[in-house]
């Protein structure tokens, strides 16, 4: 998986890193027990501060992602079996709320915004 990193967007770093990482799970280019760089190998790569990938790799752990073996490294959690969690359920909805918002205020109509779920969805 190819990481493409906008350093000039407004979107951090960390965050860029973190999604398409879940992005690439989702799609199966990243398989389930598959390795990942590691931190400084990432970094290095990327050209990014190894404290950084720290930082997503640490929350990619902490919500199940990933599990990190002091032998094996960062690998796609294995045994990954997300389900939809009332927790999840509400910070989707935040989330949700803040996007169609942005989304209305630019100029984007109800149609827009639903065909851009779909083929976000889809793919």
């Amino acid at each position: 998986m190819l990481l493409e990193i906008q350093f000039e967007s407004d979107i951090p770093i960390y965050q860029q890193i973190k999604n398409q990482i879940i992005r690439g799970i989702a799609l199966g280019e990243l398989k389930l027990g598959e390795g990942l760089p590691s931190v400084r190998q990432l970094a290095s790569d990327i050209g990014i501060n190894f404290h950084t990938v720290n930082k997503v790799y640490n929350q990619l752990k902490q919500e199940g992602w990933v599990v990190i073996h002091r032998k094996s490294g960062v690998i796609i959690n294995p045994d990954l079996n997300m389900s939809k969690t009332e927790e999840y359920e509400e910070n989707l909805e935040e989330l949700l709320k803040t996007i169609t918002a942005e989304a209305y205020l630019r100029g984007m109509n109800r149609e827009e915004f639903i065909e851009r779920i779909n083929i976000n969805y889809n793919s």
